[in-house]
């Protein structure tokens, strides 16, 4: 029984864990790089609270390639 248990707690500490790390993933800013130049052109902030510009590039985010 008590392998039963820790079992389910095993799998619900990585189910959240993952779930957590996706919701982490889905709020990062996307980078829009010029393929030609390889100079950031714009960049997408999907948080509100974020005020990131290409003079002040997130520390991680989605690097996009763009014409």
């Amino acid at each position: 029984m008590t392998d039963k248990v820790a079992a389910i707690a095993g799998g619900l500490f990585v189910g959240l864990l993952f779930v957590g790390s996706l919701m982490h993933s889905l709020n990062l800013p996307e980078v829009q790089i010029s393929h030609s130049t390889g100079e950031c052109v714009k960049v997408i902030n999907y948080v509100e609270s974020d005020k990131y510009t290409c003079d002040d590039l997130p520390k991680k985010y989605h690097h996009v390639w763009v014409k």
